[in-house]
């Protein structure tokens, strides 16, 4: 009955459906270790079947950590209403869970990215536009954040000391309480705006 129900998938059905088995191997594996073998054996299908799907090693896992990426943006969507502070305190604590579930695969991302994968890089530095422009959308009383060169370098900023802090955090919590992190993480990002704007 179930591999009947398999035969009956689509091929993008098909190659969606490993896609979501190679993101869930990849929250507790580094991109190096996420190998057409492995998916091969834990969808229990040929290895032959998925470089139909897939055409070759490092194509699988750029796509599967292109669907990671959007899988982050997903989770990590803000409420459309309220205060800057509500809205990064419900992002930034969908970012942490979502970094604590998918810590190997997040991690070797960010490795990779800085190591001169290209296209990883790119996925990366996609990824981190879509969650940084999202802070400066206009609500129904206006823009969020002023849209200037100089509130985007802050945003920027803010966006890589997040992602440190979370990173150190979950290697070495060193006393920190997971409600101090995120009071930190979704506090300082105002302050910083204003800082910049009051300069001389």
């Amino acid at each position: 009955m179930t591999q009947s129900a398999r035969t009956r998938l689509s091929p993008d059905e098909r190659r969606a459906q490993l896609l979501d088995l190679g993101v869930r191997l990849l929250a507790t594996r580094s991109i190096e270790e996420l190998s057409i073998d492995v998916l091969a054996e834990e969808a229990g299908i040929s290895r032959g079947l998925l470089y139909h799907y897939f055409g070759s090693k490092h194509a699988f896992r750029e796509a599967v950590v292109r669907r990671a990426a959007d899988d982050l943006i997903a989770q990590t969507v803000p409420p459309a209403d309220g205060e800057l502070e509500e809205r990064l305190l419900v992002s930034v604590t969908a970012y942490l869970d979502y970094v604590l579930a998918n810590y190997e695969g997040y991690l070797s991302l960010v490795k990779a990215a800085a190591s001169g994968n290209e296209t990883l890089r790119d996925i990366y530095d996609e990824a981190r536009s879509v969650l940084t422009d999202r802070i400066f959308r206009e609500d129904a009383e206006g823009e969020i954040l002023p849209d200037t060169p100089l509130t985007r370098l802050v945003v920027r900023g803010w966006s890589a000391m997040t992602e440190e802090l979370v990173l150190t955090w979950r290697a070495d919590p060193n006393g920190v309480s997971r409600e101090e992190l995120i009071g930190i993480l979704a506090g300082s990002l105002r302050p910083l705006i204003e800082a910049s704007l009051s300069r001389p």
